[in-house]
């Protein structure tokens, strides 16, 4: 749906010589600057404390605060650069997002033509004030939303704001917006509205809101209250049974405080953001840039991807795709705006009878047209319109045919007089000299203005016929022109008076087609679970096209199409259970994603144009085309896909979800090992182990399973299954879907096999203390690499290798002097060695079982 403003032109403003300078300069006052509001800004000192409130970043630093009161500086010193590092990444990320709003002011006109005190003036768009007088050109942007009082073939580019790919013709008493571009034609409108009042300030106030947590932030911010309140009752219950057992209270108040430090997976926001890291950077080379790093993992949870129609689904350039005269058919093959392609029937080439009537007509079209062909250059690297989309199609079309260059038609057929096209005639009428001295009448125009005995010389019988195919091809979603000519002798009257009597040469059927790799990409995305909505400013037979076409809709089906003045007039409507929205305006593509979220999905949402920003801003991911989209949609997006394809949110997603998935992972041998290490504690003095690990012991294992191999799984490979499975709910928690259930039998069985070996280690009177150090550790070891999804790959050479850097130190902390008196430790021997190694073993064993038990959900 066309924006229109609401602002109605104040009392005393004039439409016709324009304002003073001093009434100018007394409404700029009165009103302000043309300008978007700047967003309100956030002190610094607001956004760090907003990071520090996670709860797991909160449990770190009572962590951090412990270990600096068991002396333990080292830890310390670990724990709060994890935490600075953490809340560093954060704050820059917010700051990066509250430039949306700022962009908008970009996309205002630098400066503006305006009539003060009678003559015409350029001053700063920003000066431009309610009830002056805009001179409109060709290429100008709008510099505010105005009521045009004067237009001359005026057409004009609406798409941001719009999202429709065909620009608009507008006449005297019609409305334009801030923002968008002239194309063709002049015409002056007196402003009514600037600034925040205008199209473009209404909307940066629908971007002014504030962001959601992502679903990770949500889970991690659960898990984080959870482990929070089970660790500091299981260390409160180990510290009461060692009193009970009459230990010391100290040596208890110690090794529970260790307790706590290993309990807490201080690593996982390291892992976290080295997981998002490494995703986006894998998302950069696949043509995804990751402005949020959250939104790395929320891509994983995407259930419903809303995307708009044109450059998305469709190659955001008008084409010719078929043609239609009295003699015959022809499809016209090719891509954009290159002159490179052909027309066939059928599949075949045509004949030189079959294509001559087909030149004729698009001889025709290329002489009515006032547009152009620039080939590539500077900056870009494929053809581009010059002036309309659609007029520079059939000019592509016309050199597909083999007609002769433009250059060379107005060389031998010079325009002498023209009808412009307008809202009202529907229609285009040029005169030109031929070599002959006779006069060459083209016309194209509206089927209905055009098929009338009016206009043309044609049996009642061929207009029928041609008015059948018209109706046919618009319902299938092309804009459809009616092209006429004929030749006189002389004429020396106006173009208008030449509209009659002309032959009927055929129709043109144009349209977005869409894209080849559209319909593979939307069945990418049922297949992953993900449900593709379309919404779009176009024709709602066009929008119904497109899904069809794509695969979006079946063809036949009786899927809806809701527009945007019927969702007005039916704002109750169920918006989650339509597929096609067409004619929708910035606020109902607010209103549809939020009516998805408040359902429980999670929404991505694509779009480009200034019309899109509040949507992708509102959406969990905002995706925003980089090639051709604004800067106040890849602002205000959470991705910018810099090749503008669909199917890269596809690949996206798979990133995605690979980083939740080993962020699971990783959690499952965090909480395992951490676990484990508590029950160690708790059940060993009951089977005769009175203190089973001293403090500094505990804190050299978390040390070791929490660093550098627990970091490693954040940059685990995708698991095969990946994009064959749905989405996960928003609302489930990081430990469902079997992942405590894992956890817990890994902790018990890691649990058994170090109490085990530190059993026997003491009847083989071995440093059975020692021997459960060693075992414990690299039953954790086993445990990370038994839960590898790819286990022999060599994506990432990292984790095993992590794995053997820890085993190392582990075996220094038994025989280097030094580490052996920091950490009460003596040399094992081969035998408790074997122990430890055997532990390990079963470890890894009972990891891979239970992942290919539980294969499918993780």
């Amino acid at each position: 749906m066309t924006i229109r403003t609401t602002t109605t032109r104040p009392v005393g403003f004039p439409a016709g010589p324009g304002l003073t300078q001093a009434e100018a300069e007394r409404r700029l006052a009165r009103y302000g600057r043309n300008e978007v509001a700047p967003p309100r800004s956030t002190p610094l000192h607001r956004r760090v404390l907003a990071q520090l409130r996670d709860p797991l970043i909160m449990v770190l630093l009572g962590a951090m605060v412990l270990t600096i009161a068991i002396g333990d500086h080292p830890d310390a010193v670990v724990i709060g650069l994890v935490v600075v590092f953490n809340t560093t990444v954060g704050v820059a990320q917010e700051v990066r997002a509250d430039r949306a709003v700022a962009a908008l002011s970009a996309l205002s006109a630098p400066h503006a033509r305006v009539l003060r005190d009678g003559t015409p003036h350029e001053v700063p768009a920003a000066l431009v004030v309610p009830g002056d007088v805009l001179l409109l050109g060709e290429g100008d942007i709008v510099a505010a939303d105005a009521d045009l009082t004067e237009a001359s073939a005026l057409l004009v580019d609406e798409s941001m704001l719009t999202g429709e790919s065909e620009p608009v013709d507008k006449t005297a008493d019609d409305t334009v917006s801030a923002g968008t571009v002239v194309v063709r034609g002049r015409g002056s409108a007196t402003a009514t509205a600037t600034g925040p009042a205008s199209a473009l300030g209404r909307i940066a106030a629908l971007l002014d809101t504030g962001r959601d947590l992502t679903p990770l932030q949500r889970r991690l911010a659960s898990l984080g209250r959870i482990l929070a309140a089970v660790t500091i009752a299981l260390c409160v219950l180990f510290f009461a049974l060692g009193l009970a057992r009459g230990l010391p209270w100290s040596t208890m108040a110690v090794t529970s405080i260790s307790l706590a430090v290993a309990a807490v997976p201080e690593s996982l926001p390291a892992v976290v953001t080295l997981a998002l890291a490494l995703g986006a950077r894998r998302m950069a080379a696949r043509n995804a840039l990751v402005r949020r790093l959250p939104a790395v993992e929320t891509l994983g949870s995407v259930s419903i991807l809303a995307t708009d129609k044109t450059g998305t689904l469709t190659e955001g350039r008008m084409v010719v795709q078929h043609l239609w005269t009295p003699s015959g058919t022809a499809d016209v093959t090719g891509s954009g705006y290159e002159p490179l392609g052909s027309l066939t029937r059928e599949g075949q080439p045509l004949a030189a009878d079959q294509l001559r009537p087909l030149q004729e007509l698009l001889t025709t079209a290329a002489l009515c047209n006032d547009a152009g062909l620039r080939p590539p250059g500077k900056g870009s690297d494929m053809w581009t319109a010059v002036g309309d989309p659609m007029e520079a199609a059939l000019l592509a079309a016309a050199a597909r045919a083999g007609c002769p260059d433009q250059a060379a038609l107005h060389r031998d057929c010079p325009r002498f007089a023209e009808a412009p096209f307008d809202s009202l005639r529907k229609r285009m009428t040029t005169l030109h000299h031929l070599p002959d001295g006779n006069v060459l009448v083209c016309l194209k125009g509206a089927p209905e203005a055009v098929l009338t005995a009016e206009v043309l010389a044609a049996p009642q019988e061929l207009l029928d016929g041609a008015r059948r195919q018209a109706a046919l091809l618009a319902a299938q979603g092309f804009r459809v022109l009616a092209v006429a000519g004929t030749e006189r002798l002389v004429w020396d009257r106006p173009a208008p008076e030449a509209e009659h009597g002309l032959s009927l040469l055929g129709l043109v059927a144009i349209s977005d087609p869409p894209k080849a790799s559209a319909a593979t990409t939307l069945e990418a995305c049922r297949a992953a679970g993900i449900t593709p909505v379309l919404i779009t400013g176009d024709h709602p037979a066009t929008a119904r096209a497109i899904a069809v076409r794509t695969g979006l809709v079946e063809d036949g089906s009786a899927s809806e199409v809701l527009t945007g003045p019927e969702l007005a007039a039916a704002p109750d409507t169920d918006l989650t259970r339509i597929r096609v929205f067409a004619r929708t305006d910035p606020q109902q593509k607010l209103d549809i994603v939020r009516a998805w979220r408040a359902r429980g999905a999670v929404t991505a949402m694509t779009g480009d144009g200034v019309n899109d920003g509040p949507a992708l801003h509102q959406a969990d991911i905002g995706v925003a085309m980089g090639a051709r989209g604004t800067e106040v949609a890849r602002q205000a997006a959470d991705l910018v896909l810099t090749d503008d394809e669909l199917s890269t949110v596809v690949k996206a997603v798979e990133e995605g979800r690979r980083v939740y998935d080993n962020i699971r992972r990783f959690l499952v041998y965090a909480m395992a090992g951490g676990a484990a290490e508590i029950l160690v504690m708790l059940a060993g003095p009951v089977l005769g182990l009175a203190l089973p690990l001293r403090a500094g012991q505990i804190l050299w294992i978390n040390l070791l399973t929490h660093g550098l191999t627990g970091v490693a799984m954040g940059a685990e490979p995708v698991t095969p299954q990946a994009m064959r499975r749905s989405p996960r709910p928003p609302g489930q928690q990081i430990l469902a879907a079997g992942v405590w259930q894992r956890l817990l039998v890994l902790a018990a069985v890691v649990t058994a096999l170090s109490l085990a070996a530190g059993i026997a280690a003491r009847a083989m009177d071995l440093p059975w203390q020692s021997v459960l150090f060693l075992a414990l550790l690299a039953a954790q070891l086993g445990v990370a690499l038994g839960l590898r999804a790819r286990l022999l790959t060599t994506q990432n050479l990292f984790l095993p290798a992590s794995v053997a850097a820890s085993a190392l130190l582990a075996a220094a902390a038994l025989y280097v002097p030094a580490l052996q008196s920091l950490l009460d430790t003596e040399p094992v021997g081969w035998s408790g060695a074997g122990l430890a190694a055997a532990a390990g073993l079963g470890a890894f064993i009972a990891a891979r079982i239970l992942r290919g038990a539980f294969h499918r959900k993780a």
